[in-house]
């Protein structure tokens, strides 16, 4: 399992599409997703000033053949990301999180 977090904003413009992709897709070439360790710390860093995120549970066994662990920004910590528009049916759960004092919490979720 890998997992994607993006805004309300974002997933309404795909919600009547078969495939998701963010805006940056077009830009980037790729999803951003990380591990259930990395997601706390991504929602944390990269969406501070919203509110809420969704975050989009991606069955990785079955986007295996699109998915690149790499990092782009010369770290040693490997990210995954996906090489295409990321079908509706390899999303397994989307659930919605809310910031707070505390950042954002994900319940059931390891994320340390």
């Amino acid at each position: 399992m890998i997992y994607h977090i993006t805004s309300e904003k974002e997933w309404e413009q795909c919600e009547a599409l078969d495939f998701y992709a963010p805006a940056r897709f077009d830009k980037d070439g790729f999803i951003h997703c990380s591990a259930a360790q990395q997601v706390k710390r991504i929602a944390d860093t990269l969406f501070r000033d919203h509110q809420e995120v969704w975050v989009l549970y991606i069955d990785d066994e079955e986007e295996k053949e699109f998915i690149k662990y790499e990092n782009l920004e010369g770290g040693e910590e490997l990210f995954p990301h996906i090489y295409h528009k990321l079908p509706k049916k390899s999303i397994i759960n989307r659930i919605k999180v809310k910031n707070s004092s505390m950042g954002f919490r994900f319940p059931g979720l390891v994320t340390h």
